[in-house]
C-alpha cells in the first residue's frame, strides 16, 4: 500500500545504523547498499527535525541474554570498540531520542511505546538495517501496538538481498504502507 497520508504527529524510528552493523553490511553487500540506506535515512531524519517531529535513533548492544544456540553470546567475540556507536552521517542532535535494544524489535524492553505515546505519536516511519531482522521485527511490533506504520523501503537494506526482497514484497504490505524516503519527505513538506 503506497503512502496515503502523514498523521499530525508522526515519528521517525531508525534501526541499527551503527558503526559495527553498517561496516558489516558494507563488507557483505557492498559499500553502495550501506551508503544508500544511510544517506536516505539521514535525509528522513533531517526532514523530521526540520518540522520539529520526533526522531528516534535505535542501536543494539547485543543479543538477548539466555541464548544457547551456536553463535550465541557465549560463542561470539566481544564487539570492537565503537561497534554500537551511531554512524556520524545521522548527525545526532540533542532533540533526538536515543534508544538501545538487546533484541530484534525496538519495542521489546526499551520503553519505545511509552515514549511514543507520551509524545502523542500515532504514525511511525521506519528505516534502517537489517530489513529482514530488526526493521521487520520493529514493524510487526509497531503494527501490534496500533501505530500507522510507514516503511521507507529505500532507506533500509539487508546483507541478504533475498531477505530484503521478501520483507518488502511479502511482509511489509501486510503491516503498513511502503514508500520511499523522498516521498515521505515530500509529503512532510506539503503538509507542514
Amino acid at each position: 500500500m503506497p503512502l496515503t497520508t502523514i498523521d499530525p504527529r508522526p515519528a521517525l524510528v531508525v534501526i541499527d545504523l551503527q558503526e559495527g552493523i553498517v561496516s558489516a553490511l558494507a563488507a557483505a553487500a557492498g559499500r553502495q547498499a550501506a551508503d544508500a540506506a544511510v544517506g536516505r535515512a539521514t535525509r528522513l531524519a533531517a526532514g523530521f527535525r526540520r518540522h520539529g517531529l520526533p526522531v528516534v535513533l535505535v542501536n543494539v548492544i547485543g543479543r538477548a541474554p539466555g541464548r544457547t544456540d551456536t553463535g550465541g553470546p557465549a560463542n561470539s567475540p566481544a564487539p570492537a570498540a565503537g561497534w554500537a556507536e551511531l554512524v556520524d552521517e545521522l548527525d545526532v542532535r540533542p532533540t533526538d531520542h536515543l534508544l538501545t535494544k538487546r533484541r530484534r524489535s525496538a519495542f521489546h524492553d526499551t520503553g519505545l511505546d511509552t515514549l511514543l505515546r507520551d509524545l502523542g505519536v500515532t504514525q511511525i516511519v521506519l528505516a534502517g538495517i537489517s530489513t529482514g531482522s530488526g526493521v521487520e521485527s520493529t514493524a510487526r511490533s509497531a503494527s501490534d501496538h496500533g501505530y500507522h506504520v510507514v516503511l521507507a523501503t529505500d532507506a533500509m537494506t539487508d546483507p541478504d538481498p533475498e531477505a530484503h526482497r521478501h520483507s518488502v514484497e511479502r511482509v511489509f504490505p501486510k503491516l503498513g504502507e511502503t514508500t520511499t524516503a523522498a516521498e515521505v519527505v515530500a509529503m512532510l513538506e506539503a503538509t507542514r
